[in-house]
Formats: structure tokens, sequence, C-alpha cells
């Protein structure tokens, strides 16, 4: 039986991108459930969300971050495998049915890699040298976890611990339950409309914040394992 797909795409001020971006995520993904989190926006957002048919669409009066955004789309899923982008245009929609061919059943999750990054000079530096860092205190193997493109089965969100930052330690998550992490590369378009909400300083402190937080919390999570259980007949 053919597995239903849930595709998340949270949005905060991206009123320029966001019904030409939900357009080609229809055209690439003709049968799948869009949601649309509007995370709080304060321009036209939510008007232009409501232009595009056929989707759903998550409202919240206050912004709350991408991690919210992005749990709050994931909850609402109803579908077997669930797919993640950014709304701000640079993930390419096309680039999704490939994720999830090659998400079998020994994969946890896919993970889409910016082979050739469209940013500028100092973002992509600011990146690798945060990926560097999170890699030698977490060690998930991961090279691009600032890659919104991933694709999961739904019961993996049992796995992920809802905080402002959780989007970027997802696949973390996953790696520290068990499960295996694949990466293959995706296209990374440039931003045509609007603006990015992050600097490479608030981005890199923020990081850096989270970061010494999920450390801990890796190394500190209980394991448990059952063997069996029995019943007394008494």
């Amino acid at each position: 039986m053919q597995k239903k797909i849930s595709i998340v795409i949270p949005f905060y001020n991206e009123a320029e991108t966001a019904v030409h971006l939900l357009n080609e995520t229809k055209a690439s993904n003709p049968d799948a459930e869009i949601i649309a989190v509007n995370d709080g926006s304060s321009d036209a957002t939510l008007a232009e969300l409501k232009k595009v048919s056929g989707i759903r669409i998550l409202n919240s009066t206050k912004n709350r971050g991408q991690s919210s955004a992005l749990y709050s789309g994931m909850q609402h899923a109803s579908g077997d495998i669930i797919v993640t982008m950014d709304g701000d245009g640079q993930n390419d929609p096309a680039d999704i049915p490939k994720l999830i061919e090659a998400l079998s059943e020994t994969v946890g999750m896919v993970c889409g890699y910016r082979a050739e990054r469209k940013d500028t000079l100092s973002k992509r530096i600011a990146s690798k040298i945060g990926n560097s860092v999170r890699r030698t205190f977490i060690n998930d193997g991961i090279r691009d976890t600032g890659c919104s493109l991933k694709c999961f089965r739904s019961d993996a969100v049992d796995h992920f611990i809802p905080f402002n930052g959780m989007h970027r330690f997802m696949a973390a998550a996953l790696v520290n339950a068990g499960l295996r992490i694949i990466e293959i590369p995706v296209h990374h378009r440039v931003r045509y409309a609007g603006s990015s909400k992050y600097t490479n300083w608030n981005r890199a402190l923020r990081g850096i914040y989270d970061l010494v937080g999920v450390a801990w919390l890796l190394n500190r999570q209980v394991s448990h394992d059952v063997k069996d259980e029995t019943h007394a007949d008494g």
C-alpha cells in the first residue's frame, strides 16, 4: 500500500515567497499533504497562504520560532512519512521524491545536504565552523544540519524533544536512539525575495548555547530495555 506523505513548511514573514513555493511543492508532490505553518507572521503571509488551494494552514498568533512551527506541523501531520523544508524558497521541493525514495526500512532519516550553497561567504564559513564544532561535541556525523530538507517516518517524532533549537538536532536525536541516518545532495537556491531572519552572530551564539544543552541531554538520557513481561497467577 502506498504510504501517505506529509510535507511540513514553516513560514515567518515570507509573504513574497509563500505562494510560489507552495505551488512548486504541489506540482512536484501532487499526492502529498502539505501543511503550511504560519509562525505569527507580522506581514501578509497568512493572507498569501490562503490563496493556495488544497493545503492545510496552521496559524499561530505569536512568533514562537522555527522549531516550534515545525514541531506543531509534525504533530498535526497525518502522513506515514514526514518531510520538512524551509519556507524561504531556498530548498527545492523537486528534491523531495528522491529523499522519500531513499527512506528504506533500514534508514531512520534522510537528510539533504546543500552540495552547492547559494549563501554569502560569511554564512558558509560560519555554517562550516558550526557543523564541525557540533560533530565534535555530539558526534552525529551529519555534515549539514542547517539544511531543513529532511524525511523520516512519523513515529520518529516521538524521539524529538521540543525546545527552541530542536530543528538543528533532529538527526542527532535519532542517532542517539540507534537509528541510521543517511545524507543525499540536494539543490540550494538563491533567495529570490524576502530576507533571512538570522544573522551569523545570533545563529552561532544560539547554536553554541543549544549544543551544550543537547550534548548534556544526550549524555544523560536513560535507556530502557524490558526483556519480557510475566503475570503472577495469584
